[in-house]
């Protein structure tokens, strides 16, 4: 009993994780988003959040209706097949499964990308929309998100039975966990799409489809069932409603202008966020439900809306920069005229909405010391390439900046001086301010000599 008690409490604390876990990913962008901040803390980060992900996206409802079947394959249930055998059946499972990972992985490294334009495209973003408020009423229990029963009974047929059907339905397997995948795939792919490293992308996605993994091979080694599901199960799906909503602002913000500004990074928007998002969790945002009468509906339905706002405002606090820079917006022969006539350089950062290692430099050029230095010795352009036009393709081409973040520092007749094109620290980021700073400096020294 203890035993059941604590696997029940470790699924609720893991599944409760998953909006942090599914926002992080849907941050991305061309450039990685929040996954490429992660690898700036090395590979072995990378790999080890990869890892999370997957172990985490095996805690989520849509692979539940997979557990019966599993265990039927590594016959876990059964009288004669040893611990050993299971496991190693449900090692040939989770081979399977990576493989197909893997194998997407690899498709989407070859591909490349300048997809993150997508991310500024109604085409493609309202969609996304869409399907994440789609799998948040699900969560709210609007309809049960569930393969047909007629698709389940295929795909436990797959390959028959032993270790090549166990092989062979983890090859099909991984999938039927798609609904609740996107999430936690999205940063990733977008990451293997920008490095265009196929070992890289093979080897991610192999890794987060071994994460998957863990949960089988438990099962298989231990024959554990999972709990039955309870209000606490309720519970864990509005927390999912409630983050998907949430994620569904975020996709939002590159096309509506009125929520990619909203926010302010002070301590009283953050209480005020806060506040309203206590209150409700606290009218029943997650502990009450849509099944129950009207009155609890309409209850049901303000909380949500509040915690959504609530949330979505605190996450906007940690998007908002303390001060923004006094910058020349797509005028590129202004700024150069700006520079000569003050004798400074041209500070040049291409950004775009969705991306968002460029949004985090916002808050890098906000630092102490670096605004200032910014400020006395150049004269800051920001060029947006949201749309991916043509112009902004010559513009990108002209200055060597096809992928994004790009900064560059630029004297005022254009010859460069340095670059950044990763999102850094403000400290790493002076160390390129002051050498491009010198030069300019040392160059106006010259110009006065004559």
């Amino acid at each position: 009993m203890r035993a059941r008690r604590a696997f029940q409490l470790v699924i609720a604390i893991a599944v409760i994780a998953i909006p942090a876990i599914a926002f992080a990913a849907t941050c991305s962008d061309g450039g990685g988003g929040s996954f490429a901040e992660v690898r700036e803390h090395g590979w072995s980060a990378a790999y080890i959040t990869a890892f999370g992900a997957g172990f985490a996206t095996s805690l989520t409802p849509c692979v539940y209706p997979m557990i019966p079947i599993v265990l039927g394959i590594f016959g876990a249930r059964g009288k004669n097949v040893s611990r050993w055998k299971a496991i190693a059946l449900a090692s040939l499972y989770v081979l399977g499964m990576g493989l197909t990972f893997a194998s997407l992985g690899v498709v989407f490294a070859l591909l490349g990308t300048k997809s993150g334009t997508l991310l500024a495209d109604p085409r493609f973003v309202i969609p996304i929309v869409i399907l994440y408020v789609a799998l948040a009423a699900s969560m709210f229990g609007a309809f049960e998100l569930n393969l047909p029963a007629s698709w389940q009974a295929k795909l436990s047929s797959v390959g028959g039975q032993g270790y090549r059907g166990a092989f062979a339905m983890g090859l099909v397997g991984g999938f039927t966990a798609a609904p609740c995948t996107g999430p936690f795939l999205g940063g990733l792919l977008m990451f293997v799409t920008q490095s265009h490293d196929v070992a890289i992308g093979g080897s991610l996605l192999f890794t987060y489809a071994i994460g998957m993994g863990v949960l089988f091979f438990v099962l298989a080694a231990f024959a554990i069932s999972l709990p039955k599901s309870g209000r606490w199960m309720e519970w864990v799906k509005s927390i999912g409603g409630v983050a998907l909503l949430a994620v569904a602002l975020y996709f939002l913000r590159p096309l509506v202008p009125a929520i990619r500004e909203w926010g302010a990074h002070d301590v009283g928007f953050l209480l005020g966020a806060v506040a309203v998002t206590a209150l409700g969790l606290g009218l029943g945002a997650i502990h009450l439900s849509f099944h129950d009468g009207p009155k609890i509906k309409a209850r049901k339905a303000a909380a949500v809306a509040l915690a959504v706002a609530g949330s979505f405002s605190i996450v906007s606090y940690f998007l908002a920069v303390t001060r923004e820079l006094p910058w020349v917006r797509n005028d590129e022969p202004a700024a150069f005229a700006q520079a000569k006539a003050a004798k400074k350089g041209v500070m040049i950062d291409f950004g775009a909405t969705w991306c968002g290692a460029c949004n985090e430099l916002e808050h890098t050029f906000a630092a102490d010391g670096v605004a200032e230095g910014i400020t006395a010795e150049f004269v800051p352009l920001k060029l947006d390439v949201s749309k991916g036009t043509e112009a902004d393709s010559l513009l990108q081409e002209k200055y060597g900046a096809e992928t994004l973040p790009a900064v560059i520092f630029l004297d005022d007749q254009g010859h460069e001086l340095g670059r950044v094109s990763e999102y850094v620290a403000p400290d790493d980021f002076h160390c390129v301010l002051d050498h491009a700073a010198q030069e300019v400096e040392h160059r106006k020294k010259r110009l006065t000599m004559r």
